[in-house]
């Protein structure tokens, strides 16, 4: 069944803290802390999505992209980039003039794919939030979306991915926080780098053989 309408109560709110990808570094963990305690549906809503900032797709097992009607360059901004990462999209508001239209734009420009015509394509629902018109749709093909099995391995894998990232990362930090005659070895290549006369793919190879 769908959540609650006060489901949202019970998420936490995570900082991105200069973290880009629309993300912060915590998250992944904490959906991992909620499943484990039980929650079913999870909802992760990001900072703000752009080219670069698809990091929701390796987290979450189906991402959502909705856009209004009348917002002008959404559909161009969906081109950009975002069209790659969302396995449905959703025109909510869509009692506005130009809903139709806004759907139509967005199943052209899927319709550009490469691929044959059986290939799988993500669904463009029309919603009306305030009224809850369609809502129930969308949530099954939320459901459809993630029970998918070419959906699911890929994303599993993604995220085992990121999150072995994650944790590598976080390790190198704190053994580089921990060892003084190491941290002063970093405080000196910053200042090459800062300097000019080093470049930081040099000093990130120079502190990987060091450890």
């Amino acid at each position: 069944h769908p959540p609650p309408a006060d489901a949202g109560a019970y998420l936490p709110r995570l900082p991105t803290r200069g973290h880009l990808g629309g993300l912060a570094r915590a998250t992944s963990a904490a959906a991992g802390v909620l499943a484990a305690a039980g929650c079913d549906v999870i909802l992760i809503e990001p900072v703000g999505v752009g080219q670069g900032e698809v990091d929701i797709a390796r987290t979450a097992d189906v991402s959502v992209v909705v856009t209004v009607p009348g917002a002008g360059d959404d559909v161009q901004a969906l081109k950009a980039g975002i069209m790659e990462i969302a396995d449905i999209f959703v025109v909510n508001k869509a009692d506005r003039e130009g809903a139709d239209r806004a759907v139509t734009e967005i199943q052209s420009t899927l319709s550009l794919r490469e691929g044959s015509d059986d290939v799988w394509r993500p669904p463009v629902l029309k919603t009306e939030a305030a009224r809850g018109v369609g809502v129930s749709e969308l949530f099954d093909a939320i459901v459809s979306a993630g029970e998918r099995p070419s959906t699911q391995q890929m994303r599993l894998r993604a995220r085992a991915v990121v999150r072995l990232h994650q944790a590598l990362t976080g390790r190198l930090v704190e053994r580089l926080e921990r060892d003084d005659a190491i941290r002063a070895e970093v405080d000196e290549l910053v200042e090459g780098i800062a300097a000019g006369a080093l470049d930081p793919y040099t000093a990130a190879a120079r502190l990987i053989d060091r450890l």
